[in-house]
């Protein structure tokens, strides 16, 4: 479930060219020297062997433990990440914590961000970069009851939509889109609105609140469901974000953090059993509710995000035109100010599952 938000980015709210165009300049993580003291994974034993420290590296997450953050969690059981050079550590989620503040302030090393929220962080001044866009399909949708006559987007003008606090501009650009009157109910993480017959229409994610309406005895032939990425507005999720300067200043670090991401994601997706035993771990940890069913499909629809049909590995690049279309919308919204060219917000960094 994603409930960290920004204000107004959030607050209940993406990988690849190698070349140097005009005066615009674009650092990839492949373009510069290795940096000391970080190992690529064929000298993992020599590092072990002359007893060099492994590199402390803290990520932010959006939320808490669950099956959406698999990978980091089995990066550090599996020791993946340690084996890439890396002594990983996974924030605790807080829902008031100024994210902008934590990444600008230096208190973690990498965030994973929606693309709304990285652009509108960047929109107030901090220099975050894109590196690796791991989600090329937003799972964001509408929800409606097939028995309120709600079959088509225009059956939706005059209607009542429950929506996340923070998440609204992706729908009201819809509604704009089609011209359509919607009035919008600002909700939190409950789907009880919708439930009890309150509101008509239902934001939800694929892999969580989704299913949780399904898991209140609602049938899947009883819904109709309305991809916001089928009308034009395919806002972009997990993306892996940090300051352009550790790009420049750390392109190593980079590239072993991403290439660890992707083989603990491809682990966690190949061995789903026990990636579900140690979220579960984790959840109790934190003092989380714990669900199997639901934290089963949660993961195994993270695949389909990440490893999408015609796809046999994670693709890491940021298509130009979902980044260019995301920056238009939130402008014409009056969400941001000024537009950051494509080349300065995607600075990828290389691994082995990615391609154009």
């Amino acid at each position: 479930m994603f409930k960290a938000r920004l204000s107004p980015v959030p607050g209940l709210i993406t990988i690849i060219l190698f070349f140097l165009l005009g005066d615009v300049a674009m650092f990839s993580c492949t373009d510069r020297p290795a940096t000391p003291g970080v190992s690529t994974t064929a000298e993992t034993q020599k590092r072990e062997t002359n007893n060099k420290p492994l590199r402390k590296v803290r990520l932010l997450p959006y939320w808490v433990p669950s099956a959406q953050f698999a990978g980091y969690y089995m990066g550090i059981e599996k020791g993946i990440f340690r084996k890439h050079g890396l002594d990983l550590e996974i924030l605790p989620f807080d829902p008031v914590m100024p994210v902008d503040e934590v990444i600008k302030d230096k208190k973690t090393d990498f965030a994973l961000l929606w693309m709304v929220n990285a652009i509108e962080i960047r929109d107030k001044g901090v220099e975050i970069v894109d590196i690796a866009q791991f989600s090329s399909r937003s799972s964001l949708m509408l929800i409606t009851r097939k028995s309120s006559g709600i079959n088509e987007i225009g059956d939706m003008n005059g209607k009542r939509a429950g929506i996340w606090l923070g998440y609204e501009m992706q729908p009201q650009a819809l509604f704009r889109k089609y011209h359509l009157d919607v009035k919008v109910v600002s909700i939190g993480s409950t789907n009880n609105l919708f439930l009890r017959g309150t509101v008509d229409i239902l934001n939800a994610n694929w892999y969580d609140e989704y299913h949780s309406l399904l898991n209140n005895g609602i049938n899947e032939d009883e819904l109709n469901k309305f991809f916001f990425a089928d009308y034009g507005l395919n806002f972009l999720e997990d993306g892996m974000y940090c300051l352009a300067e550790t790009v420049r200043r750390d392109p190593e670090l980079c590239r072993e953090f991403i290439n660890a991401t992707v083989e603990s994601w491809n682990y966690a997706f190949d061995h789903q059993e026990e990636t579900i035993d140690v979220i579960e771990k984790y959840a109790r940890k934190h003092n989380q509710p714990f669900n199997q069913a639901h934290q089963q499909w949660m993961l195994s629809h993270y695949r389909t995000m990440y490893i999408p049909a015609g796809r046999k590995d994670i693709n890491t690049w940021l298509q130009q035109k979902d980044y260019e279309n995301i920056q238009r919308i939130m402008m014409e919204s009056h969400f941001i100010t000024h537009v950051t060219p494509y080349r300065e917000f995607f600075q990828p960094c290389n691994n082995p599952g990615q391609t154009r």
